[in-house]
């Protein structure tokens, strides 16, 4: 069995399928550029500033050409102190959902063997592999908060969670995992209950 890989840095990859992919490798929380679309998302580069400051990041892109254009995009915008580069060497094929090889005939992130990943991060983090992140001080976000606060699974709950992702500067269409992660990275849970409280106060 694979054992997994422990990092408290933020993992930065370009798709879903890249993600859903590292989920298996990985207790990192992963975020996603949404491809070349990071290059215009101002709210997704202000979050990815601010978890390079407080965490690190690890970049793992496809060794394709837009791939590098994307890590290097991101490097230069936190700043290289800030980031890990892990890369996967370049192999031919396809992944297996695709009908036809990408533009450069390469396999992509999600379709290159597990080891080889894992390694390629191993590398990249050298002695800090394997290191969870530190303690944080206070008590953790949970989903039964955002439940609480009205975030999830109640009536208006898209409302809330965008008018409170839009006070906070966040990207609107954080999914409610990554929205819990990027609270308990960057937030307490007193400070968000604080914002939430004011918020919901009636405008005088």
């Amino acid at each position: 069995m694979t054992q997994r890989l422990h990092t408290g840095r933020v993992l930065v990859v370009e798709g879903k399928y890249d993600a859903a992919r590292l989920a298996r490798l990985t207790d990192a929380m992963i975020l996603l550029t949404g491809g070349f679309a990071v290059f215009s998302d101002k709210k997704r580069q202000r979050l990815l500033k601010q978890l390079a400051r407080h965490n690190g990041l690890i970049l793992l892109t496809d060794s394709d050409k837009a791939g590098f254009q994307i890590r290097t995009y991101i490097t230069n915008l936190v700043g290289a102190e800030h980031v890990v580069q892990a890369y996967i060497p370049a192999l031919p094929g396809k992944e297996k959902r695709k009908a036809a090889p990408g533009k450069e005939g390469l396999l992509g992130v999600e379709g290159v063997p597990d080891e080889v990943v894992l390694r390629s991060l191993r590398e990249a983090l050298g002695p800090e592999a394997d290191q969870p992140a530190p303690p944080k001080e206070g008590r953790a976000v949970t989903y039964a908060d955002l439940y609480d606060w009205g975030l999830s699974g109640t009536a208006g709950a898209a409302e809330r969670k965008y008018r409170l992702l839009g006070a906070l500067g966040l990207p609107p269409r954080l999914s409610k995992k990554e929205m819990l992660e990027v609270f308990n990275r960057l937030y307490t849970f007193e400070q968000l209950d604080d914002l939430l409280r004011r918020l919901e106060e009636p405008e005088t």
